[in-house]
């Protein structure tokens, strides 16, 4: 199964001012966040990266932009479903105000307990049910179009990449709030039929070593077993 490459989108107006923008419209990059974008693409230019697949958000889509724009035959998608959590009435305001809100400590000590308040608030379960399930989806698509060694990549947010990870490690959403992941950086799932694999946890450094090895023709494990004593890394 495929490789997933999940990225933060870099640093928004919203995140330099203390602001949950949630899926407040007209939140772009600001000067630090299209830099790292930038230098993001440089990062990418080693990896065999099939296609690309972005929240709809315009912070995902400008981080997106510069690879894409150096990469055009990479093809580009749009989902919601790895698109920010929707945070309700909490969209849009300080997150120095809502530290004061009762549900603050839920969603940092019990977040499988939490919905957010509002016509449209979502709960952190649904969140990651609906990330999770795009990601298979697209670990399916991918494969059928690309092949099982395939690596794509997917730009989303915070909370949806820490739940996504979390799902991966077999956490509990209780725990995935001890999981960090800064605007532009990169974490790394590799899927396989029994289990994913973690490679990478909020990169922001050299992803040459993502770079797909040759298979051998006679390999001493199959393709989804763990490497007993841990793997060789790459030459």
């Amino acid at each position: 199964m495929p490789t997933v490459i999940l990225v933060r989108h870099g640093r928004s107006t919203a995140n330099a001012d203390g602001v949950l923008a949630g899926w407040s419209p007209g939140v772009a990059l600001d000067d630090t966040g299209r830099a790292q974008a930038t230098a993001l693409a440089a990062r990418l230019a080693v990896l065999p990266i099939a296609a690309v697949v972005s929240s709809p958000l315009q912070r995902c889509e400008e981080t997106v932009r510069p690879l894409l724009d150096t990469r055009p035959e990479i093809p580009r998608h749009t989902d919601e479903r790895v698109g920010e959590c929707h945070y309700g009435d909490w969209t849009g305001r300080k997150l120095s105000e809502l530290a004061d809100e009762p549900l603050w400590a839920t969603v940092q000590r019990h977040p499988s307990a939490a919905v957010f308040p509002g016509e449209k608030g979502e709960s952190l379960r649904a969140m990651q049910a609906r990330a999770v399930d795009a990601i298979r989806d697209w670990n399916d698509r991918i494969e059928a179009a690309h092949g099982a060694d395939a690596m794509y990549l997917v730009c989303s947010h915070g909370d949806i990449i820490k739940s996504l990870a979390a799902d991966a490690l077999g956490m509990h959403l209780d725990l995935f709030q001890r999981i960090g992941t800064d605007p532009c950086s990169v974490t790394v799932i590799r899927y396989t039929a029994h289990r994913p694999y973690l490679l990478r946890l909020g990169d922001t450094g050299d992803l040459t070593g993502l770079v797909p090895p040759p298979r051998p023709k006679e390999e001493a494990h199959r393709p989804d077993d763990a490497v007993v004593g841990g793997s060789t890394g790459v030459s």
